[in-house]
């Protein structure tokens, strides 16, 4: 009952079809290509340059995205510490309770 059945491989049942016949195909040599026209090369980019207006930016940016992922993740510590508070002071008092019966 608890012996998993493996499935048995199907056998073709009807007769097989025979192989196609593949026909070797000939290479006929064509005119050459002409020659293509050269290539200008594209300037290479150099390193980006910041001005002080987009390197104050982009400070103040980095800054501003810490700040916020900071303010997250205290606040989601200090629901966990009241949550953890309001708990322990829940056990607190029904321990209370039920020692004075």
């Amino acid at each position: 009952m608890f012996r998993p059945k493996v499935p048995t491989m199907p056998q073709p049942t009807g007769p097989a079809a025979p192989p196609a016949v593949v026909e070797p195909t000939t290479i006929t040599p064509s005119a050459p290509a002409p020659p293509q026209a050269p290539v200008t090369p594209v300037p290479t980019r150099s390193a980006v340059r910041l001005t002080p207006g987009a390197a104050l930016a982009l400070v103040g940016g980095g800054t501003g995205v810490i700040l916020v992922v900071g303010a997250v993740l205290v606040s989601m510590l200090l629901a966990v510490a009241l949550t953890a508070t309001s708990v322990a002071v829940c056990a607190v008092v029904i321990r209370s309770v039920l020692t004075r019966r």
